[in-house]
């Protein structure tokens, strides 16, 4: 069986084609799109027409592409930046109608679901109980759980584009230090209750996901992607204070000069970090192991594991648009909330 799934993003639109071999997606062509649509939007503002023209045309590449490589209408999903904009809807439609392809949004929750899942099965059952971390554009999710699907899951605006948008946006480059000791009690409050959860649980095995914490790790000392997804990478906590520190004095110009730091993703890059540590501190997490598979890999599994009628249920409206909440409640959200 050969499936798609494509990822639109806040900087990339992403593509992978994959075959179910022995249940396990494995990739046969990978194809990116850099629209950078965060650029165009302020986090929770509308996209405006041509970036929405650009994203259309994207997804129309996409679906020629998975076609090309034998694979039907990919499974496609669009993150905050398009699930939070006011004209969302509008967006899905120009999409559907330009290009055929139902593209949705899917709750923050269902993400973390998602990517809970693919760590899950990336690490193995030996990891135990398993807590996730993963820092999107405009959203934290965390999650914790001893199966295959987590027990808990939240969804916090605490991603890295929204809150260097929020906190570094008129501020000098780089930003002050007291810009920088706002965010962090900013978000050691909005992160109270759900880090005394992941506490209170106590994981084996803690697991990062998502581009902002790969560029972490390298800049940490991780190896670089070039060596595969099968080297280990781990962030620890420590090291991650220091750079963090480093990052703080250095305009967004020089971090994209340091290892993992990507130019499109240096102005935010600080607020990553800032994210990161604090998020790591308040849940009592010293070390992060670094997972190549996050919320693609998890669609893919998912659509291996429980056939073509899951995606069919989570994203069924009458319209075709937007994602809801699925009519089969999955464990998540309300069910393990502290």
């Amino acid at each position: 069986m050969r499936v798609s799934v494509l990822d639109v993003g806040s900087n990339t639109v992403r593509l992978v084609v994959a075959d179910a071999v022995g249940g396990i997606p494995l990739p046969v062509h990978t194809a990116k799109w850099r629209l950078r649509l965060s650029q165009h939007a302020e986090p929770g503002g509308p996209l405006p027409e041509e970036a929405v023209r650009r994203l259309v045309g994207a997804v129309a590449a996409a679906d020629a592409t998975a076609r090309r490589w034998g694979a039907p209408e990919p499974l496609a999903f669009a993150t905050a930046v398009v699930r939070s904009a006011p004209n969302r809807q509008e967006v899905l439609d120009a999409v559907r109608a330009g290009t055929g392809v139902p593209l949705c949004t899917l709750p923050g929750e269902v993400e973390g679901e998602l990517t809970f899942l693919a760590a899950r099965r990336w690490m193995g059952w030996r990891s135990g109980p398993l807590a996730l971390l993963d820092i999107g554009g405009g959203t934290l999710e965390v999650a914790f759980g001893r199966g295959r699907l987590p027990d808990f899951v939240a969804s916090l605006p605490l991603g890295a584009r929204r809150l260097t948008h929020e906190f570094f946006e008129d501020e000098e480059d780089p930003p002050s230090p007291e810009s920088v000791r706002a965010m962090r009690r900013a978000i050691r409050h909005r992160l109270r209750d759900v880090a005394a959860r992941i506490r209170w649980e106590g994981p084996r095995t803690a697991v990062a996901t998502s581009r902002t914490f790969q560029q972490l790790a390298r800049l940490c000392g991780a190896a670089p992607g070039r060596h595969g997804p099968f080297v280990e990478r781990e962030l620890r906590r420590g090291e991650l204070r220091r750079q963090l520190d480093r990052l703080a004095v250095l305009p967004a110009a020089e971090r994209a000069h340091l290892p993992g730091i990507s130019a499109p993703r240096a102005r935010q890059s600080l607020a990553g970090a800032v994210i990161g540590h604090t998020t790591m501190k308040l849940t009592g997490i010293k070390t992060l192991t670094v997972s190549p598979w996050a919320i693609r890999e998890g669609i893919l599994l998912r659509h291996i594991e429980d056939g073509p009628a899951w995606w069919a249920d989570l994203t069924r409206t009458p319209a075709g648009g937007s994602c809801p909440a699925p009519r089969t409640p999955l464990r998540m959200a309300a069910r393990g909330a502290p």
